[in-house]
């Protein structure tokens, strides 16, 4: 065995800290893209929304849920490529809950959500829809066609589906309240908000990359599970848009586009990144997975019933603080379950 010299050992030591100094800059870099590129999307969305006479709501489902989505599509297709399944439907199914009882329990803290009776009567059952059909087409076998605990290239073929017909809806929605509006376009400066979303967009995927690589290799020197890791680490890190995004619209006072983005953001992630991923490569779908599927539903059930029940349809401080509880309670079992 050849012993390698006391200086070239010396230089690795260097080279070595020297790349891990780089992605701990990184990592830190990665909150302040996250921070701007959140102000430049809402800003820029608001923007669109009012030139075009479009609600800030369906703004808020479609671009915004849009950008805010990109982390969590980079992260499953490099896990989906690499053979890491498990990594990339416990990062899907657990940034949904940090979507619902995270995000929006901390932007209810921040000011409470007045909410639309559109988003209690359609986006609320389409988030519950998608988990469900997520859950049925992860654990049947459609006709023989495809094996159950895997999600196949048929099973993406349906997710994409359903959302298309998603956007086809939102579309529509969005075409009758333009044809409602009597205020003319403003085109003068709709170039420059363009410009801000691209920029936004594109620095809050920059930062939840950033953010998220530094996790992973956190979470790599402490040995943990893939599933743990997706769940959790890599779940809230690819949920920092989403987070941050909300947070500055609701203390902005645009509550439409904070709960928009959770709503729409949890529909991306599982009928397009999920399905979109499948469609590129098959993967398996553990079936530990199932109960983490059916607390992200329980969750959405606690936003409508807490609408339901609570004052003048909107989420409160109280309900922002209950789901910050359960949102706790949640990731003590993760951690635990290792």
């Amino acid at each position: 065995m050849q012993i390698k010299p006391q200086g070239e050992i010396s230089e690795l030591i260097f080279i070595f800290e020297k790349e891990e100094m780089v992605h701990n800059i990184l990592f830190v870099l990665g909150f302040a893209f996250l921070v701007k590129g959140a102000d430049w999307l809402v800003e820029g969305s608001k923007a669109v929304a009012r030139r075009f006479g479009i609600s800030d709501f369906v703004i808020g489902l479609t671009v915004v849920s849009l950008g805010t989505s990109l982390p969590e599509l980079l992260v499953n297709l490099n896990a989906v490529l690499g053979g890491n399944s498990g990594l990339a439907v416990g990062t899907i199914v657990g940034s949904n809950i940090s979507n619902v009882l995270l995000i929006l329990g901390i932007s209810a803290i921040v000011r409470p959500i007045k909410v639309e009776r559109k988003a209690v009567k359609y986006e609320i059952p389409f988030n519950l829809m998608a988990a469900l059909l997520l859950g049925f087409l992860a654990n049947t076998s459609l006709g023989g066609l495809d094996a159950p605990n895997q999600l196949s290239r048929l099973d993406g073929a349906f997710l994409v589906l359903f959302f298309v017909l998603f956007l086809r809806f939102i579309f529509q929605s969005s075409k009758e309240e333009l044809q409602k509006t009597d205020k003319a376009i403003d085109t003068e400066h709709l170039g420059k908000s363009m410009a801000w979303i691209v920029v936004g967009a594109l620095a809050l995927f920059l930062g939840g990359q950033w953010v998220v690589d530094g996790a992973k290799r956190i979470a790599v020197s402490w040995a943990w599970s893939e599933e743990l890791v997706g769940l959790s680490i890599l779940a809230i890190g690819t949920s920092l848009p989403e987070l941050v995004t909300s947070a500055v619209a609701a203390y902005k006072n645009n509550a439409d586009i904070a709960l928009a983005n959770v709503l729409g953001s949890n529909i991306f992630n599982i009928l397009w990144v999920l399905g979109f991923c499948s469609l590129i490569h098959p993967f398996d779908f553990e079936k530990m997975v199932n109960l983490d599927l059916a607390v992200f539903a329980g969750a959405i059930l606690l936003v409508f019933l807490s609408l339901l029940y609570g004052k003048k349809q909107s989420l409160d401080r109280w309900n922002g603080i209950k789901f910050l509880l359960f949102y706790a309670a949640y990731l003590t079992y993760v951690l635990v379950r290792g």
